[in-house]
């Protein structure tokens, strides 16, 4: 199989005035918490107590800890937005706030332990509060996207049977509008500067709160949290997590996949209504004794990220693809005026200094005149982790080539903790996953569940008979169908297709259900879409497959094109944009229909709904 291509020469990805700073002295950045991954592999040892408590066992340690002098300075929480406010929190006083909250969950809104929480807040310091005042009480957090519409919140509420709900003045009135219909939902909070009928006012009830709470005593297999999943593929499924499934699993993404310490500061833009929230800005971090960093955007603004990572002392960098994408894509400034983004690491690069020209060739090359206006320079960053989605080669290779940084590409799911990832100190395969994490025994299987040998494509599994890894979700609530359908033999099918290779690296082909047989042939739609997207004509692309009276399916590609090419003529781009994927990856591979299009459908997570997209092609014959 050709695994994922790497594009032969530079090229800046279809925004003009895109810059480029190129590390000519590239170095690595040494793990902090390992000394290789096979001796990660050997040293990742837990023990699994019969009671757990993430709050009582972690954060109030950390606490301890601090006291006593043995913790670096480094706050446990900062905070901040766009209008000059600031908030650090030491752990001392996270237990303090997050106790507070937890005796209004228990004596203003009744809850008791078991009972279930559906949370709906940005990136604000009441979300991170939240989480921990229900681990204190034993309640089980559902969190959720500020994205929500009122026909997602009434799901959510009725799937979920929640007992009380936790969102801002913005979702309140939305809420509301759907209350009457939710039977077991008796308890409102509202995070908000004004009362609202019918609302308790957290922030009014947190000041007059007390701070002495007993934390409950929590077996580490009772159920802790419910995320939902994205919906990519159908509605979405509720997945129910333990306390020690993220409470304890999770420490393998702390210490080795972001390589975190009590020195560390990270920032992870997730949504805070997704699970990789708590993957990345509440247990991995925590766990290590980090900072964790948060940045209040309304919006995803390429020049406050690299504002914040230039003026805050941020180590760890987490992100998704489209992120990275997009900063790497961005026109920091007008036409005629541009920026120079120049990254520093713990090393002294040496930096090659240029920026964009006066012209712009046909291959999309840059000229060599010059012009520097600013310079932004990251004194901190010295590790960018990704997932999410896979994150296509080309962008992997530009960033390094501005940053002086990897990215160092993480897989797993919304039931799982990291399942592959690439680790500090091995080699990176651009467009792998890498090998799999210390928490997982990870095969490539076939239909029948039979381990396949390297180079064959197959379901991506996790062992999970004669010994269940504790890193795993408990179940699907109130669908055993569904959760029965992940076994095979021995086995946790995640629904991913892959195949590894001889040195032992994983590589993602596709969802299981967006493969595309072609005349024989099985086409994923990664690789397609990697292709395209190195095309400076195109934004974003999705890959389906579309009926055809003589290969049965063939390769459609949906593309939003980049503002420079819309005027251009059509059919002749289409013509290009697939010439090029023919000289990118297999000639076979390449989308026998395009399609431009505005916008493509995605979950409120940001992944593309290529079910919808094939949906629409089958429905017409």
């Amino acid at each position: 199989m050709q695994t994922l291509f790497r594009a032969k020469c530079f090229r800046r990805l279809a925004i003009p005035g895109s810059v480029r700073v190129l590390h000519k002295d590239y170095r690595t950045v040494p793990p902090q918490n390992f000394t290789n991954y096979e001796s990660m592999k050997q040293e990742f040892k837990l023990e699994i107590p019969e009671y757990f408590n993430f709050a009582k066992d972690v954060l109030d340690q950390w606490t301890n800890m601090e006291k006593a002098g043995k913790r670096p300075s480094n706050p446990a929480f900062w905070w901040i937005n766009g209008n000059g406010e600031e908030v650090r929190w030491s752990f001392e006083e996270l237990g303090s706030l997050s106790r507070k909250f937890a005796n209004i969950l228990t004596e203003a809104c009744a809850l008791q332990r078991g009972d279930r929480v559906i949370v709906i807040l940005p990136k604000i310091p009441e979300w991170w509060l939240a989480n921990v005042a229900c681990l204190r009480t034993g309640t089980v957090l559902i969190p959720g996207t500020t994205q929500l519409t009122q026909k997602d919140i009434l799901y959510r509420l009725q799937s979920s049977k929640a007992k009380c709900i936790i969102t801002n003045e913005v979702l309140a009135s939305a809420v509301d509008a759907v209350a009457s219909k939710c039977e077991n939902l008796h308890s409102k909070l509202i995070v908000s500067q004004k009362p609202k009928d019918g609302w308790g006012n957290l922030k009014e009830m947190i000041k007059h709160a007390s701070d002495n709470h007993t934390c409950v005593n929590t077996k580490h297999d009772e159920m802790m949290a419910i995320y939902f999943t994205s919906g990519t593929s159908g509605s979405p499924k509720m997945t129910g997590h333990s306390h020690s499934s993220f409470g304890l699993g999770l420490s393998v993404n702390g210490r080795f996949w972001l390589d975190l310490t009590p020195s560390d500061v990270i920032w992870n833009t997730s949504d805070t209504g997704w699970a990789k929230s708590a993957w990345s800005s509440v247990f991995s971090p925590w766990i290590q004794g980090a900072c964790v960093f948060a940045h209040y955007l309304p919006r995803f603004e390429p020049t406050s990220i690299f504002q914040t990572l230039s003026k805050f002392p941020i180590t760890v960098f987490c992100s998704a693809p489209t992120a990275y994408r997009m900063l790497i894509q961005s026109d920091m400034t007008s036409s005629t005026v541009f920026h120079c983004i120049i990254f520093y690491s713990q090393f002294n690069h040496t930096i090659d200094h240029t920026l964009p020209p006066k012209k712009v060739g046909k291959n999309g090359c840059l000229g060599s005149h010059f012009m520097m206006l600013e310079c932004y320079k990251f004194k901190s960053l010295k590790h960018c982790v990704s997932a999410g989605e896979p994150i296509n080669p080309e962008v992997t290779e530009q960033w390094r080539k501005r940053t002086g940084l990897d990215i160092y590409e993480g897989y797993g799911q919304t039931e799982t903790v990291l399942i592959c990832g690439n680790f500090k100190g091995m080699k990176i395969k651009p467009g792998s996953m890498g090998k799999p994490s210390p928490a997982f025994d990870v095969k490539i299987l076939d239909v029948n569940g039979n381990v396949l040998p390297p180079g064959q494509e197959g379901d991506i599994g996790i062992q999970v008979l004669p010994n269940r890894p504790f890193g795993l979700f408990t179940h699907y609530v109130d669908n055993p169908t569904k959760t029965a359908s992940t076994l095979r033999g021995n086995f946790y099918i995640t629904g991913d297709r892959g195949y590894m290779d001889e040195d032992g690296y994983f590589w993602f082909v596709a969802r299981s259900d967006d493969i595309i047989l072609s005349s024989g042939y099985r086409i994923g739609p990664f690789e397609v879409e990697s292709a395209l997207t190195e095309h400076p004509a195109v934004a974003e692309a999705a890959v389906v497959s579309s009926p055809d009276p003589i290969r049965g399916e063939v390769v459609k590609a949906f593309i939003v094109l980049t503002p420079d090419y819309k005027s251009c003529d059509q059919e002749q781009l289409k013509k290009e944009i697939q010439e090029h994927v023919k000289k990118t990856t297999a000639p076979y591979k390449y989308p026998r229909k395009v399609e431009f299009i505005q916008e493509l459908p995605k979950t409120i997570s940001g992944k593309i709904k290529r079910n919808e997209l094939r949906k629409k092609e089958w429905e017409t014959i």
